[in-house]
């Protein structure tokens, strides 16, 4: 039992952290695709020192088939980010969240397409179930600012099937260690959005108050840098079912601190509506019990 206590203790602690993420983001006063830029420098910039002190180099040769791919789920993530963030200025961290924790059911929807898996019953369900769970998020909103919240959901939406894409691409590459592949999909994340940042607006770091500066570093060293290497390290002493029911810590986590730190408002509804995305969605990840060894 004991050592399978520390890769869960480091899965929920990082699931925590990310579901802290809303509040930082919020006091950063530049644009989203801004943000995500220094967002994958900085954690980038935080591996790479890692992976040179602990003197470990990355096997070019032995990936090089995979890199494509490795740059196209960088890419991925990078867009993730600004329509995650973009979610975040138009409606309530909590309801962003929800929107974006659709990503697992689409998922579910696209798997059967591209590896030839039939979708069972139980997926059937869990996957109508939670498009209710998100209509019922979408359309009957009570916030005060409905059109506002439905163009923050759609971004969370949007982030979600980036974020889905990212999934989908990461079950292609096979031979590159969790940690080699994040600092490579942080470098390819870079190289998109060095010229969004360009064509869209630009540098504006130097608006940042002392504030955003904390917050910034907080997003780009800890939530990212620190927290997917956690994240990341524990997954390989853990089962896909194990780390599946950790993750949503997360959304959970983001729902508290939108409801009693930022003292956002949800709706019955959305409380409905969210209870059914995470519930079903929880519930597919949950295989029966087999024989066990």
């Amino acid at each position: 039992m004991q050592p399978s206590t520390h890769p869960r203790l480091l899965l929920a602690l990082s699931m925590a952290i990310f579901g802290t993420l809303g509040p930082f983001v919020r006091y950063i006063s530049i644009s989203s695709g801004e943000l995500a830029l220094w967002r994958a420098v900085l954690a980038a910039l935080l591996i790479g020192l890692f992976l040179l002190v602990t003197r470990q180099t990355i096997p070019f040769r032995q990936i090089k088939k995979e890199l494509p791919l490795l740059l196209l789920s960088g890419m991925a993530m990078g867009i993730n980010w600004i329509l995650l963030f973009q979610a975040y200025k138009y409606t309530t961290v909590s309801v962003a969240t929800l929107s974006y924790y659709f990503a697992p059911v689409i998922v579910t929807a696209v798997c059967p397409l591209l590896f030839r898996e039939k979708m069972t019953p139980k997926q059937v369900i869990c996957f109508a179930a939670s498009t209710v769970g998100i209509v019922l998020i979408t359309g009957v909103s009570d916030l005060g600012q409905s059109s506002s919240d439905l163009i923050g959901i759609l971004f969370g939406l949007g982030a979600a099937v980036f974020y889905a894409l990212v999934i989908l691409l990461n079950k292609f590459i096979k031979s590159v260690g969790g940690i080699h592949r994040t600092f490579l999909q942080f470098l390819a994340a870079i190289l998109i959005l060095i010229p969004y940042v360009a064509f869209s607006g630009g540098v504006s770091l130097g608006g940042l108050d002392g504030t955003g500066w904390i917050c910034l570093l907080v997003v780009g060293l800890l939530h990212t840098g620190v927290t997917y290497c956690m994240y990341f390290s524990s997954l390989k002493d853990l089962s896909g079912q194990k780390a599946a029911i950790l993750s949503y810590i997360d959304p959970l986590v983001a729902i508290l601190v939108s409801v009693l730190v930022l003292g956002e408002a949800m709706t019955l509804w959305q409380i409905v509506g969210g209870a059914l995305i995470l519930g079903f969605t929880l519930w597919n990840e949950i295989e029966p019990k087999k024989k066990k060894e």
